[in-house]
């Protein structure tokens, strides 16, 4: 290995494939230019010992068998960035990364530590915060004053996209945020661009973020959204983004100034004003690094200056993305090119971006901004373990209704989930009824006999008009209505919940009332037809999750007890890494227990199994059960009791 202090600086690339496809290609017309080289490649898909004659490693520290390593560029997954920044930190190295460097506050002020206790730098890959536009806009010559950046992005994905890797569309792998999305990944240079414009870069130049998420595709994260950043100058950032759109356009962003506006395209580095064009040039950034390693050069995107962003990140954290109802998406091509296609999205980013306006505030007939209402918090020896919600940030055809979630162990481990991305309507735990005398309580398309799941405006919803409180009780009256909002059952809901000695306890109670003289039928698929479709009535559905047991006092697996009846049913999963168990009873009733594993983790009771329930006047129909949540595998015995099978 050299040693010789005027040799130029070693390069480590981690991560080949993908965007490091671009790095390399900089790479090597660097080191053509001799003003570096690449000592190695670090990509776990690398077979071979070399890459185009150049060795593959396993770290960074490896690297250092074949040359100094002075400068790492890293293209990995986002849930990489943060370990992988970290530790060329340490070895002593100075760092690119791609965008977003972290997803979090927190994260962020680890790396800057790193920096401040290594003595290297992070410069962060927002190729168009080199543009030579954007000093030339900022000095007030083009514009004025800044007052104010509105960025507009109308692009077009498909399914291969999202299939890409298994961290494409999701918002947390393995425990660690990553927040892929529109905002935060193929469109995160326009929110980036837009903040520097108005001066905003920095965590503490920001006042205010305002996001709306939305998604068309089957994923975790947003696809189509909106921001809006205020400073604390008064100045305002706003981006209107979509991968939903007919065409793929070239983002840009609108700039208004005191004296007059302007276009930056910020890929192709063009500024229009009045009509004309000017192509301006960009500093690539990996240059940048190296001149302010060899001559002292200012860093065009230094770490502490993606502190404004990492703040509109944190707001999209705390954001749960809302599905856009399917009247306002259709689809097109099949398998890796299906893609959606949302209405008048283009027309709808246009009104954003000019008004500087969320799409709820420009009339986007598919922009529910509603968000549910916590109508109480369960807690159990001072933890709170769930949340009591109204429903009223579900769609329209999801079939809004109170719920419950988050719902926690003890330990905080979360084993609920609400609007997962393979079926909207699955909302925590609660009760829903796929067709109550003709009207979708559940959500998603209805199941009609004869001809499949189809689409049908027969959706209800289910409100909350009254609610008591006494102590560690809950009681609820629960209206469940018909599409013209008239009453089509009533229910009185009781929760109750204590310790126990295996965690906590959630009793729940339903007893239906027909709010007139006619019976009431509560039906679904399998009552329709479908057999063993037996879903509808208490239903639990939980977080993504592995190593799944679940099981009744006599049988074991998705086949053996989806439709039995067994006095219990239990769930055992690790949900990212921390296992816990939920089971639960039956009490005065014997439905079949509902289960999903193979396809999305569910368990439930069966309302309605192969014949619809009956609701008379008089006679309210009973549904009861008794919940344990602990952290932990199971520690319950087999227990007593026989389990049956009923078909399907």
């Amino acid at each position: 290995m050299s040693t010789d202090a005027t040799a130029p600086p070693g390069i480590v690339l981690v991560g080949a494939r993908g965007y490091g496809l671009h790095h390399r290609a900089t790479i090597d017309r660097l080191v053509g230019l001799g003003v570096c080289t690449l000592t190695a490649v670090v990509d776990p898909t690398l077979d071979a010992d070399e890459d185009g004659g150049v060795p593959v490693v396993d770290d960074v520290a490896a690297a250092r068998a074949h040359w100094p390593v002075d400068v790492v560029v890293v293209a990995a997954p986002i849930a990489a960035h943060l370990p992988l920044a970290l530790s060329a930190l340490e070895a002593g190295a100075d760092v690119l990364i791609e965008k977003p460097p972290v997803t979090t506050r927190a994260a962020l002020a680890t790396l800057l530590d790193a920096e401040r206790r290594t003595g290297r730098v992070v410069q962060v890959g927002f190729q168009s915060l080199g543009s030579h536009a954007l000093p030339a806009i900022r000095d007030g010559s083009v514009v004025g004053t800044v007052r104010s950046a509105a960025a507009i992005g109308t692009w077009t994905r498909n399914q291969a996209y999202w299939d890409r890797s298994a961290w494409a569309g999701r918002r947390r792998v393995n425990g660690v945020d990553v927040l892929d999305g529109v905002v935060t990944n193929p469109l995160a240079h326009a929110v980036a661009t837009a903040l520097a414009l108005v001066g905003c870069r920095r965590a503490e130049e920001v006042a205010r973020v305002e996001v709306e998420l939305y998604r068309a595709n089957a994923i975790e994260g947003d696809d189509t959204s909106a921001v809006r950043v205020t400073t604390t100058t008064g100045r305002e950032a706003t981006a209107a983004l979509t991968l939903c759109g007919p065409t793929e356009v070239l983002p840009s962003v609108r700039v208004r100034g005191t004296t007059g506006s302007a276009v930056l395209g910020y890929t192709t580095d063009e500024v229009t004003i009045d009509g004309v064009t000017h192509g301006l040039g960009r500093t690539d950034l990996l240059e940048n690094l190296l001149a302010h390693r060899s001559r002292g050069d200012a860093l065009l995107v230094p770490l502490v200056s993606t502190g404004a962003f990492v703040e509109v990140l944190e707001a999209v954290r705390a954001t749960a993305p809302v599905q856009i109802d399917h009247p306002w998406v259709t689809w097109e091509g099949e398998g890796p090119a299906r893609r959606p296609l949302v209405t008048d999205v283009e027309a709808v980013v246009e009104r954003a971006a000019d008004q500087g306006a969320l799409f709820s505030e420009v009339g986007a007939p598919w922009a529910h901004a509603v968000r549910d209402e916590v109508l109480d918090e369960l807690v159990v020896d001072g933890v709170p373990v769930a949340s009591v919600l109204d429903g009223a940030g579900t769609i329209p055809t999801s079939s809004p209704r109170p719920y419950l979630h988050p719902v926690r162990t003890l330990g905080g481990t979360v084993v609920s989930a609400h609007h997962p991305p393979d079926h909207d309507w699955h909302c925590g735990v609660g009760i829903a009824i796929p067709d109550l005398d003709g009207v979708n309580c559940w959500g998603g398309r209805t199941s009609v006999h004869g001809e499949g799941y189809v689409w049908r405006d027969d959706h209800g919803r289910a409100t909350v008009p009254h609610a008591e409180r006494h102590g560690p009780s809950l009681q609820q009256e629960v209206r469940w209505q018909r599409p013209d909002r008239t009453v089509a059952l009533h229910e009185d809901r009781t929760l109750a919940w204590r310790p126990v000695d295996a965690g906590w306890e959630l009793t729940w109670s339903s007893s239906f009332r027909v709010p007139g003289d006619a019976v009431v039928r509560l039906g679904g698929p399998g009552s329709n037809g479908r057999v063993g479709a037996g879903y509808g009535g208490f239903t639990w559905r939980f977080p993504p999750c592995s190593d799944v047991t679940v099981r009744t006092a006599t049988a074991s697996g998705e086949d053996a007890v989806h439709g039995s009846v067994a006095p219990w049913i239990e769930w055992t999963a690790a949900f990212e890494g921390a296992a816990a168990t939920v089971r639960i009873e039956a009490q005065g009733h014997e439905d079949p227990w509902f289960v999903r594993m193979a396809e999305y983790p569910a368990i439930g009771s069966a309302l309605a199994w192969r014949t619809p329930a009956l609701v008379r006047p008089g006679i309210p129909l009973v549904r009861s059960f008794r919940a344990t949540i602990s952290d932990g595998p199971s520690g319950v015995g087999a227990g007593s009791g026989a389990g049956r099978t009923l078909g399907g």
